[in-house]
């Protein structure tokens, strides 16, 4: 299953995104695994080198992904949304050619630990680090869609944003 996508990402990944259980670890059986693997997934290669709040805050913006209307309704599928697609990816990691497997042990279970964290206090609202945030990105980086943003935090190396008025794709 080596075949790649337009982007670099093998069909293994896509299946992943679509809930087919047969693309990750045998742990990841029940839905939970799979969400908690795809988080802790996200968070490890998108902010592995923050701090753990930069961390939550990105399992959020996942987490309101999955409440937003258009969007998929699991983890996984925001994480992998567009992976297969050039261009259209939601997280970059997911599209950049690159193994997704983390080769740093501490960092993997620092990961693991925020993401099962952030599952189990979906929606509460002491949690909310950037309050409803469905966007983010690198401050090195100056997206187009940004402009139509209000920007709720700056954490780390990252600027989170909301829509102005409904959702952006």
């Amino acid at each position: 299953m080596s075949t790649r996508c337009l982007c670099g990402v093998s069909r293994l990944v896509v299946a992943a995104a679509l809930g087919l259980a047969a693309a990750l670890p045998a742990a990841a059986d029940s839905p939970r695994s799979r969400a908690l693997h795809c988080l802790a997934t996200a968070i490890y290669f998108e902010a592995r080198g923050e701090s753990a709040k930069g961390q939550r805050a990105v399992a959020e913006v996942v987490l309101a992904r999955t409440r937003v209307k258009g969007r998929p309704k699991t983890v996984c599928g925001v994480v992998y949304q567009g992976s297969h697609r050039k261009w259209r990816f939601q997280f970059s990691f997911a599209c950049d050619g690159r193994s997704d497997v983390a080769r740093n042990k501490k960092a993997w279970t620092r990961s693991k630990r925020i993401a099962a964290a952030a599952l189990g206090a979906r929606g509460k609202a002491k949690t909310k680090v950037v309050r409803g945030a469905t966007f983010y990105h690198a401050r090195y980086v100056k997206p187009r869609w940004a402009k139509r943003m209000v920007v709720v935090a700056r954490i780390g190396s990252h600027i989170f944003y909301r829509p102005k008025h409904g959702r952006l794709s």
